[in-house]
């Protein structure tokens, strides 16, 4: 009797294990298809990390730091003056460029001047030229009539009607009239060439009045440039954000396009995961996407799919792989995915660029 229940206490036991071993296989296998189902639709990766906009602050110009009014990793705002370049020698040159602009200025002055004169002269020269035509035909019509007197007295005096005296007297009239008819035919001469003459002086001064405006545009020109350049001695925040890499102090003596800090706007940061190329075949953009990040375990955020690259991470490094020359070796490439941060995620801007994380993308 006693071997035959333990016999059965045997088979009891056994039965139990293999019941308890089908239920973790079975079980075993439930996990393995909801981990499956689930990797289907939630799309991981671990190369991912946030990613944003960095403005590196660089002056325009050389010279000495005069004072500096930001420090390491303050908030600042949208056109804050970071820092100030002493402007001594560039409000010289200013001045300088105002002093040459004046200058031309006063010769443009003396041409209109020199114009106006001129215009003047040369309208009084047409007037004079209008007189000298009409005294022409008055003297023309007194040498034509001086002329005909002339003929009768001669044919009078060769009849002996008219004295000797009388027609010495036409005769003398004639030889004025014909004097004062030359005369006036020089005069008018005279007046149209001193209006030729004024009318070239005209052109010239008005060619030398326009080179004086094209030399005032040019010195008001270098003027701007000058302004310019002096307003770059202060230096302001081109975007609001966070100040940090802060490599100046005051007194340093700084070049043309050396960096001097950098503000990172963190309400404008993304982040950028490097999925495999097999992951991806049905991400799109628009798909939720689940955040969670290496500094701040056990919470959990949430953003989108805004975008993917039109290229590998490799065909866009410094030295991209060279796959032509027939040792080609199959990798498995990784393509980055622009995430964006839904609205209200991060409120308090807990995100710093470079932060490791790992998002999950939710396909459906």
């Amino acid at each position: 009797m006693g071997g035959s229940g333990e016999v059965r206490n045997n088979q009891k036991r056994k039965l139990i294990a293999i019941l308890l071993f089908s239920i973790i296989v079975i079980m075993g296998i439930i996990a393995i298809h909801v981990y499956l189902e689930y990797r289907k639709t939630h799309i991981t990766t671990d190369d991912a990390f946030v990613d944003g906009r960095i403005h590196v602050i660089a002056s325009k110009v050389p010279g000495t730091v005069k004072a500096i009014y930001v420090r390491d990793n303050e908030f600042v705002e949208k056109d804050k003056l970071l820092a100030e370049i002493d402007d001594r020698d560039y409000a010289v040159r200013v001045e300088q460029a105002e002093s040459t602009l004046d200058a031309e200025k006063a010769k443009l002055e003396e041409l209109s001047t020199t114009v106006d004169v001129a215009a003047k002269r040369l309208s009084e020269l047409r007037f004079g030229i209008e007189s000298a035509a009409a005294q022409l035909r008055l003297q023309e019509a007194n040498f034509k009539q001086a002329e005909q007197d002339l003929t009768r007295a001669r044919r009078l005096f060769t009849k002996h009607i008219m004295p000797e005296e009388q027609f010495e007297k036409t005769q003398t009239g004639y030889d004025i009239a014909v004097a004062r008819f030359e005369a006036s035919k020089d005069q008018l001469r005279q007046a149209e060439a001193s209006r030729e003459t004024q009318e070239a002086v005209i052109i010239q001064a008005k060619s030398a009045f326009q080179s004086q405006k094209s030399k005032i545009k040019q010195k008001e020109a270098i003027l701007r440039a000058e302004k310019l350049q002096r307003s770059y001695t202060k230096i302001y925040a081109p975007s609001e954000g966070y100040l940090t890499k802060k490599t100046v102090e005051i007194g340093n003596q700084i070049q043309a396009g050396q960096p001097l800090m950098a503000v990172v706007p963190l309400n404008d940061i993304w982040i950028k995961a490097n999925y495999k190329e097999t992951q991806l075949e049905h991400v799109k953009p628009g798909q939720d996407v689940k955040i969670k990040v290496d500094t701040y375990p056990g919470k959990e955020f949430f953003g989108r799919v805004e975008s993917i690259m039109a290229g590998t991470g490799s065909v866009f490094s410094l030295f991209p792989p060279e796959n032509a020359t027939g040792n080609y070796v199959k990798v498995v490439q990784r393509i980055p995915v622009k995430i964006i941060l839904k609205e209200g995620t991060d409120p308090d801007h807990i995100f710093r660029i470079g932060m490791s994380v790992v998002p999950t993308i939710i396909i459906k």
